[in-house]
């Protein structure tokens, strides 16, 4: 990526608002090559290999885990970014740190997780994101966390509720949590990552959905999005439909992503166009410049809402979500009973519930299990 080469609304590496704690510059890399590569060399990156989307780990080795997702949200985030001219590798940055706060056993795990934290401030996986880059990381000897850049941080934080906000500022007045007091938007590069997550998600959900056999190629023909592009392959490989195997669902699915991330380059552009931010803090300023066009966000939303229907709520993921927020509060109950069950640092921090929720939440899905059934004596999945 060619620095001079971005259009004057991308967030520029050489005038980004900097780290808390200053460094020296780091040639040949910019700023935000520098954020990617303390992500990707982070603890909290690797453990993502064995951290679930919508299936647990113990499930089988094929479907998404939260590392192969967050690749392919940078894959489709970096595509959009280099035909809109912004900054490929914030966005990446972004992409590969935006789910470091997941739970094990994905959003049920983080469900259960939040219950056991209610009393104590509450857990969002999105603010455990920031927290893994911002404290938890034990890697550098003058601060803790990453020391990552503004704009990193700020598009990591996709969401914050007003009252965590206000918190926020009291440490840090002009944070990324500011945002969301004021009403303003992030960089382009951050609103690029939020919809390529969306599209990732959508499109890896279908094929899991289906790999696992608990929905299938003839429920589809609910979705539009998805017959469109699937009779748009058959039309041009008319036998692909009779052929064992699964690439008939590849090519539909790969037509789809690439439709959408055409159809989200054509409309940011128009808005961009219209707008005209004179430099990436004007961004901030202006609605959400990034976005499909209409009549994409609605076939969008049909599709989130048969994945709803037809996989998140089918019986066999309800079961299994169901024992996964089990193992999770069964876990915070032990560990706040007793706490020299967990690693020294943790079991010492002055706040304990926080403590034990940073634990659980940096677990994977198998040493979860393994802890599990190491406290409490039973076995919740069959191996």
């Amino acid at each position: 990526m060619n620095l001079d080469d971005l259009a004057p609304w991308a967030s520029d590496p050489r005038r980004s608002r900097g780290r808390r704690i200053a460094e020296w510059l780091a040639p040949p890399r910019n700023e935000h090559q520098r954020d990617r590569d303390r992500i990707v060399h982070s603890t909290a990156f690797r453990r993502l290999v064995y951290k679930t989307q919508v299936f647990i780990n113990h499930e089988g080795d094929l479907f998404r885990t939260r590392l192969t997702h967050s690749l392919e949200v940078a894959q489709l985030g970096r595509s959009a970014a280099r035909a809109l001219r912004l900054n490929e590798d914030l966005v990446e940055a972004i992409a590969l740190a935006h789910d470091l706060g997941h739970t094990p056993f994905g959003h049920a795990g983080q469900d259960a997780l939040h219950a056991c934290m209610h009393e104590h401030g509450g857990f969002e996986h999105n603010l455990q994101s920031l927290r893994v880059v911002d404290a938890l990381e034990a890697r550098y000897p003058a601060f803790d966390g990453l020391n990552l850049t503004f704009e990193t941080r700020e598009g990591i934080l996709k969401h914050c509720p007003r009252s965590q906000a206000e918190r926020m500022l009291r440490t840090e007045p002009n944070g990324p949590g500011l945002r969301f007091l004021q009403g303003t938007q992030p960089s382009l590069e951050a609103q690029l990552v939020n919809l390529a997550d969306e599209m990732a998600y959508n499109a890896h959900d279908i094929d899991d959905g289906i790999r696992s056999g608990l929905i299938t190629l003839a429920q589809m023909e609910e979705v539009a999005l998805f017959v469109h592009w699937r009779d748009e392959t058959l039309a041009e490989h008319p036998t692909l439909g009779d052929k064992p195997g699964r690439r008939l669902l590849f090519e539909t699915l790969r037509r789809m992503l690439s439709a959408q991330v055409g159809d989200l380059i054509a409309a940011t552009g128009r808005n961009v166009a219209a707008h005209a931010p004179a430099d990436a803090q004007a961004v901030r300023q202006l609605p959400p410049l990034a976005g499909f066009s209409a009549e994409l966000r609605a076939r969008n939303t049909e599709l989130k809402r048969f994945l709803f229907r037809q996989l998140y709520r089918h019986p066999q993921v309800v079961q299994t979500t169901a024992l996964a927020r089990t193992a999770v509060a069964e876990l915070f109950a032990a560990y706040m009973a007793a706490p020299g069950e967990m690693p020294a640092d943790f079991a010492a921090a002055p706040e304990l519930p926080r403590a034990v929720a940073d634990y659980i939440a940096g677990m994977t899905d198998r040493f979860a299990l393994r802890e599990h059934t190491r406290l409490t004596g039973r076995r919740l999945f069959a191996e």
